[in-house]
């Protein structure tokens, strides 16, 4: 960042305490701090956690999960919720956060989480091209190569082998299951 987002003045650095050399504007007399997009996915089970969901979008044949960035005014839960609801109108109910990456070609922060949805009858939105339930064999050969997505997906079952023994938390509010 060479500029003021707000003015548009040239930058200079100064010591900001324990964070040392920081982006600076004079004419505002205040630091700039690095700012990036911050955005959820999300690898959704099925009522019997037995299958994934994968979805295509934007006339891309990939097989991908469902994601999308958070709002202002929004955390990571309610985004996951709006999201899921958004795109194939599905309600979460119980959900456990999974990893996270960035995504430098669109500065993003990107926050996974694996959730259960109550049913299983999907109805995809015009954000959706098309869906399919899968297990977790298939989803993993068929889920996008070398994308977040498959890293994601590896990650959960790499991280949580006994996930699908477990009950997911039916409150919302306790943020996790297991």
């Amino acid at each position: 960042m060479k500029y003021c987002p707000d003015c548009g003045t040239a930058l200079t650095s100064k010591v900001d305490g324990i964070d040392g050399e920081t982006p600076y504007c004079p004419h505002c007399q205040k630091f700039v701090y690095p700012t990036f997009n911050s955005a959820i996915s999300t690898i959704i089970l099925n009522s019997k956690k037995d299958h994934i969901l994968l979805i295509e979008q934007y006339g891309r044949p990939a097989n991908i999960l469902v994601a999308g960035y958070v709002m202002k005014g929004e955390d990571d839960i309610t985004t996951l919720v709006r999201e899921v609801k958004e795109e194939v109108d599905l309600d979460v109910y119980g959900y456990y956060y999974n990893d996270n990456s960035y995504f430098k070609k669109t500065n993003t922060l990107i926050h996974n989480y694996i959730s259960v949805v109550k049913e299983d009858d999907v109805h995809i939105t015009d954000e959706v091209d098309a869906y399919q339930w899968m297990t977790f064999d298939e989803a993993l050969a068929k889920i996008k190569p070398h994308s977040l997505a498959e890293h994601f997906l590896q990650e959960a079952i790499k991280k949580f082998p006994t996930l699908l023994k477990t009950e997911p938390e039916t409150d919302l509010s306790a943020r996790i299951w297991g």
